[in-house]
């Protein structure tokens, strides 16, 4: 197979937004029905929740850089199957983070609306999610080396 490094920046990108598309739909999801839950009890709808949605969409730049360090290390001479292996799986990784990191933020806005408390807890937990993203992708580049 001729350019398969090619397959592997492309899925880099493509795997992490579609995670993060679908992580920040979830999320935004439920931002709404706690916004509803809140207007409807006439309690004060908590902003915070614009970050909870949007939380998911770091994994896209995570993918951007993958595929970049891909990039460069087809410029340098590597494997065609390690890249095509780096990129796909790499950006699965990412992309299923962006995902659960959606559904952890949807049951932070769930959490939040109901009882006004507990905010830096969430964020807490969204960031352990985070992190899963953030070692896959240093370990991806100590893999490209």
């Amino acid at each position: 197979m001729v350019n398969m490094e090619f397959i592997g920046m492309a899925a880099a990108l493509t795997l992490s937004a579609l995670g993060s598309g679908i992580g920040a739909g979830i999320a935004s999801m439920a931002a709404v029905g706690g916004w509803k839950k809140c207007y409807v009890e006439n309690k004060p709808a908590p902003f915070i929740m614009v970050a909870f949605a949007g939380a998911p969409l770091t994994q896209t730049i995570y993918g951007f850089l993958l595929m970049n360090f891909i990039a460069n290390a087809i410029a340098g001479g590597i494997a065609s199957t390690l890249a095509l292996f780096v990129g796909v799986l790499g950006g699965l990784a990412i992309g299923l983070s962006a995902y659960m990191q959606g559904k952890a933020a949807a049951a932070a806005c769930d959490a939040l609306a109901e009882t006004g408390k507990g905010t830096a807890n969430y964020f807490i937990v969204i960031g352990i999610v985070e992190t899963v993203a953030l070692f896959t992708l240093v370990f991806s580049l100590l893999a490209l080396q």
